[in-house]
């Protein structure tokens, strides 16, 4: 514990000018008797610790004391500090790690890029979930970003509607998506896609699993949310639209079904209105979706949903007057 503390204590000396007492306590999460003891521990080990007596004095680094990575420019070094996603990284249990990792990269850094990490957070941020989403992670992930990094066998009970099955896996990637996560992982021999929060419990062993050279993870996350967008729209509405309606179809129901079914509608009629054959999930779902179209969308097919929205609309007509 003290080693990695003294460790970090000179990464953070590398990485300023000087520091205060207070400013490496704070750093450290130790008193300032505490950080006086180890500058003194640093100093008798050979470490060109240096302290400035006064109001205005600290603790610096003497002799050039520095390893430096020249070859790296501002630009690469902002680009670097962009790469972390910090609610993620702190969800699967690598926060310490990662600011570890910054802090040596910002003390190996040229004096003159030493802003770099500042100046990336405060211009770029991600905000991975999405809104009125809690933001609690699944108690599992940790265990499961381990067997990942690992490339280790992972035995796990999984929720599957009102019933639980156990899997033997071969985990390869954690996927973050609009605040869920997500492990793809092998199982029996095809690569499929578990939510991380229906693991009830997960084991792993000491076996090591060899990846397929040929897995890319971008390139099948991408591929098999396509193929989950399409499998869950199993109905479809036809419905006839104005120039509004259009253009807000996508922004109320699925955007790429939306933009096909425009795409291949034929020409306005002669009230300038669109008529196109949308693919939704439910019926129930697409009642919630168009009706925030509102008199921009008349429903054609089914009978049964044009009903219920000429019912909407009786009821929306006797409440206004």
């Amino acid at each position: 514990m003290r080693a990695a503390r003294l460790i970090k204590l000179v990464l953070l000396l590398q990485s300023r000018t000087s520091m205060t007492g207070s400013e490496l306590a704070r750093q450290l999460e130790v008193s300032e008797r505490t950080v006086a003891r180890d500058v003194l521990a640093l100093s008798e080990a050979g470490i060109p610790v240096y302290a400035d007596r006064g109001r205005s004095g600290g603790y610096r680094l003497i002799g050039g004391y520095r390893t430096r990575l020249t070859g790296l420019g501002r630009t690469e070094a902002e680009t670097l500090f962009l790469s972390g996603v910090p609610s993620a990284l702190r969800e699967m249990g690598l926060a310490d790690a990662a600011s570890a990792a910054r802090l040596k990269v910002s003390a190996a850094l040229l004096p003159e890029f030493g802003d770099a990490s500042a100046s990336a957070a405060q211009r770029f941020h991600l905000d991975a979930p999405g809104w009125w989403q809690r933001a609690d992670p699944p108690e599992l992930l940790p265990a499961v970003a381990d067997a990942v990094w690992d490339d280790r066998r992972l035995t796990a009970r999984y929720r599957r509607g009102e019933t639980e099955v156990e899997r033997d896996l071969e985990p390869y990637g954690l996927v973050l998506k609009a605040g869920v996560w997500y492990l793809a992982a092998r199982a029996e021999g095809d690569f499929r896609v578990y939510r991380v929060d229906r693991f009830t419990a997960v084991a792993a062993g000491e076996e090591r699993f060899s990846r397929t050279e040929e897995f890319d993870l971008p390139e099948f996350w991408e591929r098999r949310a396509a193929e989950f967008a399409r499998s869950i729209l199993r109905e479809r509405v036809v419905a006839r639209l104005t120039p509004e309606g259009v253009q807000r179809l996508p922004h109320v129901t699925d955007r790429t079904a939306a933009l096909e079914a425009v795409e291949a509608a034929g020409p306005p009629d002669g009230e300038g209105r669109t008529t196109v054959s949308l693919p939704v999930e439910t019926l129930e779902v697409a009642y919630a979706q168009l009706l925030a179209l509102g008199p921009e969308a008349e429903i054609l097919q089914p009978p049964e949903l044009r009903e219920r929205f000429a019912g909407a609309a009786m009821r929306g007509a006797a409440l206004y007057g």
